[in-house]
């Protein structure tokens, strides 16, 4: 038998029980890839995070929802190195690199005396592509009506470090309708079956948000819904400056996220135009919540 520590902290809030939930395991070494996914399922949040050492970067995380393992996941990044920043595990240095399966990406600490350590997160390089399915069927797995998304913008798959379908909404109360069958989203989602879906409104409830999302997990990954979703916000950005209004590169775009769900959450994204290519930078803070312990055989 192993008992295991588990750290919660909510991220892109400074509320507990608010934001994104995570689990953080700090001794990842002692798990096989088998137990960590035993960990995960038993945790029960959309991703729980273990902390590894590494040879490439400063150190590694790997990410596990209750379903199976993904390359690369936002909010529990955030939380994770707040968590290592908060309690003393990392050195002064506000410049870090991270061993992730979307490769090694680097981490910058925004250490603030009126407010908590604020995190930058860089994605990766973003890819948009064509949903040729059916407008109807999409729909329908939402739980909303066809007319209720926005012929303006245009249906993508889009990727800053995993696959998301995102679908603009006209009005923003059409969200809290929105009943959906995860189940489905692979008959829908021809061309990327394991992907997510994130509709997204140019409607906001916060009047300093530019952009207000939903994000319906894949039902690969054991999990209905992700409250705050960091690399979904990050393609956002993206989205919005090609998409939207390209004014908004190196302007911070503010997503907001779990209003539906009480889980009222904050990110920041900032696209800039690097060599012919969209950089992106998520940003956020987290709380710690509390500590638990786990049992496995």
């Amino acid at each position: 038998m192993k008992t295991i520590s588990i750290l919660h902290y909510d991220a892109f809030t400074e509320q507990p029980d608010k934001g994104n939930p995570a689990g953080i395991v700090l001794e990842g070494e002692k798990y096989t890839e088998e137990e960590m996914q035993k960990i995960a399922k038993d945790v029960g949040f959309n991703e729980t995070a273990f902390v590894l050492r590494s040879d490439r970067a400063d150190l590694n995380i790997r990410y596990f929802t209750p379903g199976h393992e993904v390359n690369l996941c936002g909010h529990a990044t955030i939380a994770t190195i707040f968590a290592l920043k908060t309690n003393g595990h990392l050195s002064e240095k506000v410049v870090f690199s991270i061993e992730t399966k979307a490769g090694v990406l680097p981490i910058r600490i925004n250490q603030n005396k009126q407010s908590s350590p604020s995190i930058i997160m860089k994605q990766v390089t973003p890819q948009f592509k064509e949903f040729k399915g059916s407008r109807h069927e999409l729909a329908d797995v939402i739980g909303i009506k066809e007319s209720d998304i926005d012929e303006k913008h245009p249906i993508l798959y889009g990727n800053t470090g995993l696959w998301t379908l995102l679908v603009p909404i006209k009005e923003l109360h059409v969200f809290s309708k929105m009943a959906v069958k995860n189940d489905l989203f692979p008959s829908i989602l021809k061309e990327i079956p394991h992907a997510s879906i994130h509709p997204f409104s140019l409607e906001t409830y916060d009047v300093n948000a530019t952009m207000h999302g939903r994000h319906f997990s894949s039902p690969y990954s054991g999990t209905i819904e992700d409250p705050v979703t960091g690399t979904a916000s990050g393609v956002m950005g993206a989205y919005y400056v090609t998409y939207v209004d390209e004014k908004w590169k190196n302007e911070p775009i503010i997503i907001e996220q779990g209003q539906e769900i009480g889980r009222d959450g904050r990110v920041t994204v900032l696209v800039a135009e690097r060599k012919g290519q969209l950089d992106v930078e998520i940003s956020g803070t987290a709380v710690f919540v509390k500590e638990f312990k786990l049992t496995i055989e």
